[in-house]
């Protein structure tokens, strides 16, 4: 009759174990690597010939983070946005890594309700996709090439 009752505390034990660590969710790894290299990994697979006229990587700061995110209430460690200087091109593509500890989903729905595909006044970005990587968030606003943009951050 010990030896049930110890296979029942033990049995008991080994399910609390497993249902507090086996079943919660697996934090998803940081992406390694400068905003720089990773942004250039996110355009590895566009080709050449569709890469945006004068398209120029521009640190995002406290002062510019609203043009770029529309919302500057994000608990950021540093971005980057990669645009064409061309304003005639709705073309957007927007890093940013989050300071430790700082809620992903809040701050992707932050950008994903504030940012505004209409910013360049004359054309608007038919797409616009806010995805998310660990502490590394992806904010894609641009007309063409959408999909390649995406499958580039994935596969990171």
């Amino acid at each position: 009759m010990k030896i049930l009752k110890k296979l029942g505390v033990f049995t008991m034990l080994f399910a609390a174990l497993f249902a507090f660590t086996g079943c919660g969710a697996e934090k998803e790894k940081n992406v390694e690597g400068t905003l720089e290299e990773i942004m250039t990994k996110v355009y590895a697979e566009l080709p050449q010939e569709q890469i945006p006229m004068a398209l120029t990587n521009i640190e995002v700061t406290d002062e510019n983070i609203e043009y770029y995110l529309g919302t500057k209430d994000i608990d950021y460690k540093e971005a980057l946005a990669s645009e064409s200087m061309v304003g005639s091109i709705p073309h957007s593509v927007v890093l940013v890594r989050l300071n430790e500890g700082a809620d992903v989903d809040e701050a992707k729905k932050a950008i994903e309700s504030s940012v505004n595909p209409r910013k360049w006044i004359c054309v608007e970005a038919e797409n616009v996709i806010v995805k998310s990587k660990g502490d590394l968030i992806i904010l894609i606003m641009v007309s063409e090439n959408a999909d390649i943009l995406e499958a580039g951050f994935d596969n990171l």
